[in-house]
């Protein structure tokens, strides 16, 4: 993996390109006055996709779940 330094005014200025880098795996430094501040880089995921049906069997619900509530009740038409 490529590492560059680059200051925060550049960062600011060229963010777009920074990110299109970062996205090809170049890590980016970003230094404040000289001294590292942030590091700008790939994640890990690429593109992960939420796993349907993923929660099967964890969540319940009581039969009354939708039932009114007795602190509404005067506000019932």
């Amino acid at each position: 993996m490529k590492t560059e330094t680059i200051g925060s005014f550049a960062a600011k200025t060229h963010f777009a390109a920074l990110l299109e880098k970062a996205q090809q795996g170049t890590v980016f430094i970003v230094t404040k006055r000289g001294h590292p501040v942030a590091q700008l880089g790939p994640t890990d995921q690429r593109g992960a996709r939420p796993r349907f049906g993923s929660a099967k069997g964890r969540v319940r619900m009581t039969v009354d779940f939708d039932a009114p509530l007795a602190d509404m009740a005067e506000y019932e038409a």
